[in-house]
Formats: C-alpha cells, structure tokens, sequence
C-alpha cells in the first residue's frame, strides 16, 4: 500500500483515511461505506450489531475500525457523541474472540483505563450488549463499593477490564489483577485523564504491561500534553481525527441567555413546566450549587434527582438509572456527568452555570442530540460569568447565539405563576416566527 497519503506533526505518522478505497484495501470489500453487515466481524458480533440496530459505522468508527483489526497503535480525536467506544469494543471483541478458544489463559487480555466510574459503567454496558454470546468475558472495577465481589469476578477469569486508576492499582498491589498478558491497552477520555491529574497513575500502569502491545488513545480534544504522553507510550501511532471546525455537534441547537444568578431558578422552573413530558439535564458548577437548585425545585413541586461526586458510588447508580429510565425527568448534575455518558434521549441540556473549562461545554451540550436526534441547550449566563462566555467562544471559535429579553419580557419571565401558560419557548422567541411583543423578545442575535 504505497499511495497513503502522509504528512508529518511532531514526529506522528498521520494517515488521513478519506478515500473510500483505503477502507476496500483493509477490510476486503469494494464497497467504499460499508454496512456493518458486509464487514469480517465473527457471526456473534454480527448478530448483536443487527439486534443493537447498528447499521453503517459513524465516521470515528469507519476509520478506526479497519486500523484496530490491523494492530495499529491509534490516537483518535472525534466529538463527543459520535460512537468512539463502539469504535475500539467493535474490534477489540473481534479480535479477542477469535483468539480465545477452549481453554482460556490466565490473565486479562485488554485493559480500558476512565477517568469515572460512571464511563466505567457506560462501557462496560457497550462491551456486554456488543459481546453477547461471545467467548469474551467482560468486567468493570471502580472504586466507591465494596471491593470484595469485584475480586470474586476477577478470579473467575477475564479477557477485558474497564476501570479507573484508583480501584485497579488498589487490587494489583493485593495480587488480584495481573496485567503480564494485556495485549491491547484503551485509554478513553484522554484529555480528561489528563485534566484528573492521572498522568502519573497512567505512567505506572505501563511498567506493568507488556512491551509489546497495541495503544489506543481515544479524546474529544487533542493538545500537544497528549501528543506527548501518547507519544512517549507508543511508536509511530496513526492519528485520526473527525473534528469539524466547530467542535459542538450539528445536531445541537445551543443558545444563551442571559439571566442574573439570583433569577436562574424561576427560568428553569419555567422551562420544566412548560416542558413536563423533556427529559432535561442541568450543570452546575459545585456540589453545593447543586443540591441547592434541587432544593430549589422541590420548593415549586418539581421532582428532580442530583448527582456529583460526593454521593456514595450506590446512589449515583441509582440516581443515573432513576434518570436514564425516565423515572424522573430532570437530573442535576455536576460536570462529573458531562464526559462521556450517554444518557438517551435527553431532550435539552441547561447550563444553569457556565463551565470554567471551556471545553467542558462541549461535552455537557453533548448530552442532547446523539445520534442522529436533534437536541437543545440553552446556557444562562449572569454578568459575572461573560469573560467564560467569551472563553468558550473563542474555544469553538465562533459566536453562541444570544436570546435577548426586554426588560418587561424578563420580569414576565419571574412573575409567570401557575395559573399563567405563557411558553419559555414563546417568551425567549427562540420557536416563534415573529417576536411577541407583548412580551418584549427582541430578535435573537449574535454575540459578535
């Protein structure tokens, strides 16, 4: 294969995969967007991806596919909401499958290192749905729960772990994870290990692997501290990377607008009521904020369910399946729900208060719109909170469009009681083909 074509960044070989016959030559079919149906999958995996409804590969997964098969070290950059863990469990199932026979060897075969137990939780359910009846055993270990059952799993013998640092460190100094026979390390979330200050903890993993292995790096977002790290794990990795220049998925209506703090509560009262039957998650920015705007809502009668890091590992489970299965519809959350979970059908995303990290704005609107459904996010922004707006502007590298309200389309906003049926919708003109003057909506506009 000699009409690859290459350029160099920092010493990577960067593969830029957009003509359909690189896909022909590495997967044998001559068919430029193949089905998942047409590709060299065992039956098993076939099967479950028909079941799952997984009909064509996403881009990540069009270009990462082949090359995982290949046993190329990878470093992929996608946006959130795009199908990255299907991109390595697809093939990392396939090759496992096809290795393992009878007899099973001692030793774990992949390691798929998070940065949260919650990630942990998601792919482990993405490795267990795409590996039904195959001969590959799944496990997930974290910490925040006993760890006593997770040991009695690990001596019964697996081929994949999912984990996060703390946990798995915990259980290889006790003798309970042995690592001499990984062959393919995942490390997800990249940027946000990095952010966690896992760097170290990923460091040490690598003096217990095997040389010879195959990396994967998966990101949503890539900088030169991960080029670096990846850099100095592995030799030689193909970088892919489908980053379109705004890095806020397509399928995203995202707006602002701009509330002062005090008077956040009666906007998002507002939008639950005139929306009773959206699932809709809330950011906040601490703990404390967040029980207090769940607080906030039980005083209206609205029901809602919070989770951030302080609660014990069984209540945030309980808390994500309470919201994942519609139980309730509005889950407050702390940016520890915003990497990489993927909560269905989440109607609108409000960011009762804007992220510090810019790119965490990205991975909380993130949460609506997957797939192929279209989702809305709306960010309320006080006047202390404009130099992160502009942050996060420069970070996506355009405007975010601004609902403006009149002075008497606000106080509206605040004085609307339950007897009133006036729409948030309506108020902020954001679905109205015309302003509402009675309200005082001005046009939407751009910020620049």
């Amino acid at each position: 294969m000699t009409n690859i074509i290459t350029h160099h960044d920092i010493g990577w070989r960067v593969i830029i995969c957009q003509c359909s016959w690189i896909l022909q030559y590495l997967c044998g079919n001559n068919l430029p967007y193949m089905r998942f149906s047409q590709y060299h999958f065992v039956d098993e995996i076939k099967r479950n991806l028909e079941k799952l409804e997984f009909k064509k590969p996403t881009d990540i997964q069009y270009k990462c596919i082949p090359n995982i098969l290949r046993g190329e070290d990878l470093l992929a950059i996608a946006q959130t909401g795009t199908g990255k863990t299907a991109a390595f469990a697809i093939p990392v199932l396939h090759i496992l499958h096809s290795k393992i026979h009878t007899k099973r060897e001692d030793g774990i075969k992949c390691v798929v290192m998070v940065p949260t137990r919650e990630l942990a939780i998601q792919i482990h359910e993405v490795f267990q749905s795409l590996g039904q009846n195959t001969r590959v055993n799944v496990f997930s270990v974290f910490g925040g729960v006993e760890q006593g059952p997770q040991i009695a799993n690990l001596e019964k013998g697996i081929d994949i772990l999912i984990t996060t640092p703390g946990r798995m460190f915990d259980l290889v100094s006790q003798g309970f994870i042995r690592l001499n026979r990984v062959e393919i390390l995942v490390l997800d979330e990249a940027d946000h290990m990095l952010d966690k200050g896992f760097i170290k903890d990923i460091r040490d993993l690598i003096r217990f692997l095997p040389k010879k292995r195959q990396t994967l790096f998966f990101s949503a977002t890539i900088d030169d501290e991960i080029k670096d790290l990846a850099y100095s794990l592995v030799k030689n990795p193909i970088r892919i990377q489908v980053s379109p220049k705004d890095p806020v998925s397509k399928n995203v209506d995202h707006s602002v607008v701009y509330v002062e703090m005090d008077d956040k509560r009666y906007f998002l009262e507002r939008m639950v009521k005139d929306n009773p039957e959206s699932k809709i998650l809330v950011f906040v920015r601490t703990k404390v904020r967040c029980e207090r705007v769940h607080a906030a809502m039980q005083r209206v009668g609205i029901e809602s369910v919070f989770m951030h890091g302080g609660k014990e590992q069984q209540d945030r489970l309980e808390v994500m399946s309470t919201f994942k299965q519609g139980k309730i519809q509005m889950l407050i959350a702390t940016d520890v729900s915003a990497r990489g979970i993927d909560i269905p059908d989440v109607d609108f995303v409000v960011n009762y208060d804007l992220p510090e990290h810019p790119e965490n704005y990205v991975h909380r609107v993130g949460r609506t719109g997957r797939g192929r459904r279209k989702g809305m996010a709306y960010s309320f922004c006080d006047e202390q909170e404009k130099p992160q707006l502009a942050a996060i502007e420069d970070y996506i590298g355009k405007s975010v469009k601004v609902l403006e309200l009149s002075k008497d389309g606000y106080k509206e906003v605040k004085d609307l009681t339950l007897s009133k049926t006036m729409d948030l919708k309506q108020i902020v003109g954001e679905l109205t083909t015309s302003p509402n003057k009675r309200y005082g909506v001005k046009k939407a506009k751009k910020t620049r």
